[in-house]
């Protein structure tokens, strides 16, 4: 056996399905353990030939995880969690990887669907199945520590990524993360390890992002700059504490220190996927203070790197038009629109310029398209605004 499937799951009749199919037909087994449900969950992993295993919920990612790594029999573990899924596009890369016999980990990128920020992530869901490969930390649970322990003392085995998305997460989605009350649970883990870890770099990295998220920006900046006191700390980490330094100042319109944090984040040795969220971010704080070609650069830069990231197209053409190149900004918002049809801003972008250049009925079209999203979206704040704005002006919407 080659490949074992892990994951472990709580009421999640609603995305295990998409996941278990992503997977089917390549991995060898299941194995999921079940942590408390009282929905489909069990039956639905059953149906799909999963060895389904039970576990009493003990507020410890870890100690769940590694519960279920126990059952596994595959030469090769893959972790996903039930909001994931495989893409196809990756897997014969997959197999291949997996042939090196000096291959001990192979990190994924992965695609934060509906992330507010950096769309892409590192992580280190496939590896060899070696019992001295376990996970730790409560939270944001990993085994990359047991993994620098081992290649110590095994110096032949060999850490590689591979750079095209090999995972969809969809857990990030507003809704998502307000049924799961993700926050919550996130920041008491993190703060239980923190208290016990005081200065690692990784817990101050994602519990400073958490707090700024949620607004405790001093507390996130400590957080963070005590982060960058630590010695050795692995380039992706270092990426995070810039990155996550830059979002704060930029809250805090300090934009120097902001500029500074990052193209500190920038300048690490990473996949140049996991840098995406650090040009867009840059570019808007230069969009917003005038700089208007450095701007341009920085999201120019952003669909290099990612030719289908709607956001960089959208931005793009916020800053064509604001140098006055109008048929370059209809073009860009069009292909953010054709890549996210959903788009608000970019088709509301998109009438802006349309009735700059005096096309009316294509402009309110796209005004109209604009409004349904935000009410849709749950912005009724801007639905409302937008309406009102193109009453003003005469128009019936």
């Amino acid at each position: 056996m080659d490949l074992s499937l892990c994951m472990i799951v709580k009421n999640e009749e609603a995305s295990l399905p998409q996941a278990l199919s992503s997977v089917k037909g390549i991995v060898d087994e299941m194995v999921i353990l079940d942590t408390g449900s009282s929905d489909r969950t069990v039956e639905i992993a059953r149906e799909f030939g999963a060895k389904v295993y039970h576990f009493e919920w003990c507020n410890d990612f870890s100690a769940a995880r590694n519960e279920a790594l126990n059952y596994v029999q595959g030469k090769w573990v893959l972790v996903l969690d039930a909001d994931e899924v495989l893409t196809p596009e990756i897997v014969a890369k997959l197999k291949q990887a997996m042939k090196r016999d000096s291959h001990l980990v192979i990190n994924l990128v992965r695609q934060e669907v509906g992330a507010s920020q950096s769309p892409y992530s590192l992580v280190s869901r496939l590896f060899r199945n070696h019992p001295k490969i376990r996970f730790s930390r409560p939270y944001h649970a990993m085994v990359d520590d047991s993994v620098q322990a081992l290649l110590q003392q095994e110096t032949h085995w060999q850490v590689v990524s591979l750079s095209p998305v090999a995972i969809k997460h969809y857990g990030y989605q507003p809704k998502a993360i307000a049924a799961l009350d993700k926050y919550t649970r996130a920041q008491t883990a993190m703060e239980g390890f923190l208290a016990s870890h005081p200065n690692d770099s990784y817990a101050c990295s994602k519990l400073g992002a958490l707090y700024i998220q949620l607004g405790q920006v001093s507390e996130g900046i400590e957080l963070l700059k005590r982060g960058l006191t630590s010695t050795g700390i692995a380039p992706p980490v270092l990426f995070e504490l810039h990155y996550h330094l830059g979002n704060a100042y930029t809250r805090l319109k300090n934009l120097d220190a902001a500029v500074v944090h990052y193209q500190a984040a920038i300048g690490q040795p990473i996949l140049p996927q996991m840098k995406l969220g650090a040009y867009n971010n840059l570019g808007n704080l230069l969009f917003s203070v005038g700089e208007l070609t450095t701007a341009k650069t920085a999201y120019e830069t952003t669909l290099k790197i990612d030719p289908s990231f709607a956001a960089g197209h959208n931005h793009l053409g916020m800053t064509h038009k604001a140098l006055g190149k109008l048929e370059e900004a209809i073009a860009s918002y069009q292909n953010a629109i054709q890549l996210n049809p959903d788009y608000a801003d970019a088709h509301q972008n998109l009438g802006v310029v349309l009735l700059k250049i005096g096309k009316v009925p294509e402009s309110l079209s796209a005004f109209k398209k604009a409004i349904a999203l935000h009410e849709k979206h749950d912005n009724p704040t801007e639905a409302q605004r937008l309406r009102k704005g193109l009453q003003d002006m005469g128009f019936q919407i």
